[in-house]
C-alpha cells in the first residue's frame, strides 16, 4: 500500500480525521533506512523543487552578477509569504536585475500570510505578481536568462534552455534517468517534476553535504543556496512556517511543497527524510517532522520545540479550550 496513516486526530475522544502519506529516511548512499508506507512513491516535488531549479543561476553566480545580498539571493528558493520585509527584498532585487513586474509568468494574488493579506486589503491594493509565493524563484529565472542571452519571454516553457537545465540537474541529483521523470505543470505556471520519494530524500541530503554531488560547479552551487537558506530562513516561507523553523537550525537544508510533500537533509547525520501527505495537509507537517526526529535521536531540541509551538499536538476550539489532540500513529515497515 503507498500510503499509511501518518496522523490520527481526535475530539474528545472519538477519532475525526485521519491523514494518510508516505515517509522515506536515506543515508549518504541513498539507501532507504526507515520508511512507513511506500518509500519510492512517485511524487511532485511541487515547491519543495525550488532550491534545485535555483541551481543554474546559482552556478553562474547571478547574485553576484547583479550585485544581490543574501536575503535577495535566498528568495530564488523561496515560497514566500508576502510579509512587507519579502516586498522588500524582491522589489530591490527586480531594480537591480531590470525585471517589469508583468515579466513574471506567476499570476497576481494576495499574500498567503494573513496579516499580510488583511493588510493589502485594508490598504485597498490589488493583486500584484510580486505578492505571488514563487516570483522570488520567477525572477531568478530571468535574471539567468539575461545574463545567457536566453529569450526571457518563453523561461517557463519546457523546451526552454533553462528548464531543460533544470531537470538534467535534478536528474543528475537525484540519479535518476531523465527519461524516467513524469512532468507537469505546477500552480505558478512552471514545470514541475515528479521522483520517487527516497530519490527526494537523497537530493535533499545532497543539499545538505554537497561533497555528495558529482559535478563540481553544482556541488559550490548547491553549497551556497543552502547557505543563504539558512542565513536568511525568514526569506524561506515567513515567521510562522514549518520551512523557517526548521532553516533556523544551520545542521537541516528544507523546503515543503504545495500537496503535503516535504524534504529535509541533515548534515552532521548524514541523513535524509522526505514525506508525502497524500491529503496535501500541511497542518500535519510539524507533528510528522517532530516525530521523525525523535525517533532519529536528533540532539537539537530547540528545533523539534518549535515544530511543536507552531502547531501543537494538543487541539483548541477558537474560544482556546482544549478539546482534542493530533498523534502521530506511523511504525517503521518491517
Amino acid at each position: 500500500m503507498s500510503f499509511v496513516p501518518l496522523v490520527e486526530e481526535y475530539r474528545g475522544n472519538v477519532l475525526e480525521n485521519v491523514h494518510y502519506g508516505a515517509v522515506s529516511v536515506v543515508d549518504e548512499s541513498g539507501k532507504v533506512l526507515y520508511a512507513a508506507g511506500d518509500p519510492h512513491h512517485m511524487t511532485f516535488l511541487r515547491s519543495a523543487a525550488k532550491p534545485f531549479q535555483a541551481l543554474p543561476a546559482m552556478k553562474r553566480r547571478i547574485d553576484e552578477v547583479y550585485g544581490l545580498t543574501g536575503e535577495e539571493t535566498a528568495l530564488f528558493a523561496a515560497s514566500h509569504r508576502g510579509e512587507s520585509f519579502h516586498i522588500d527584498a524582491l522589489e530591490s532585487l527586480m531594480r537591480k536585475i531590470g525585471i517589469q513586474e508583468d515579466a513574471l509568468h506567476c499570476c497576481a494574488t494576495y499574500p498567503l500570510n494573513e496579516d499580510a493579506k488583511a493588510e493589502r486589503h485594508q490598504n485597498h491594493e490589488a493583486k500584484r505578481r510580486i505578492f505571488h509565493n514563487c516570483s522570488g524563484k520567477h525572477s531568478g529565472m530571468i535574471a539567468l536568462c539575461k545574463h545567457m542571452g536566453w529569450d526571457e519571454a518563453t523561461y517557463y516553457q519546457p523546451e526552454h534552455p533553462l528548464q531543460k537545465e533544470i531537470l538534467e540537474t535534478l536528474a543528475d541529483i537525484a540519479e535518476v534517468p531523465v527519461s524516467s521523470i513524469p512532468q507537469g505543470i505546477d500552480g505558478c505556471g512552471l514545470p514541475i517534476f515528479a521522483i520517487p520519494l527516497d530519490r527526494i530524500a537523497y537530493s535533499f541530503l545532497k543539499l545538505a553535504c554537497p561533497d555528495l554531488i558529482r559535478d563540481p560547479e553544482t556541488a559550490e552551487a548547491a553549497a551556497r543556496i543552502a547557505k543563504v537558506m539558512n542565513e536568511y530562513p525568514d526569506i524561506i516561507a515567513d515567521t510562522k512556517f514549518v520551512c523557517s523553523a526548521l532553516l533556523k537550525d544551520d545542521n537541516l537544508t528544507a523546503k515543503g511543497g504545495a500537496k503535503g510533500v516535504y524534504g529535509i537533509g541533515l548534515r552532521k547525520e548524514r541523513l535524509a527524510i522526505s514525506l508525502k501527505v497524500s491529503d496535501g495537509s500541511e497542518q500535519v507537517w510539524p507533528c510528522i517532522i517532530a516525530t521523525i526526529l525523535e525517533r532519529l535521536g536528533y540532539s537539537n531540541q530547540a528545533t523539534i520545540d518549535r515544530l511543536y509551538e507552531l502547531v501543537p499536538n494538543e487541539i483548541f476550539n477558537d474560544g482556546g479550550t482544549l478539546v482534542g489532540e493530533r498523534r502521530a500513529v506511523f511504525e517503521w515497515n518491517k
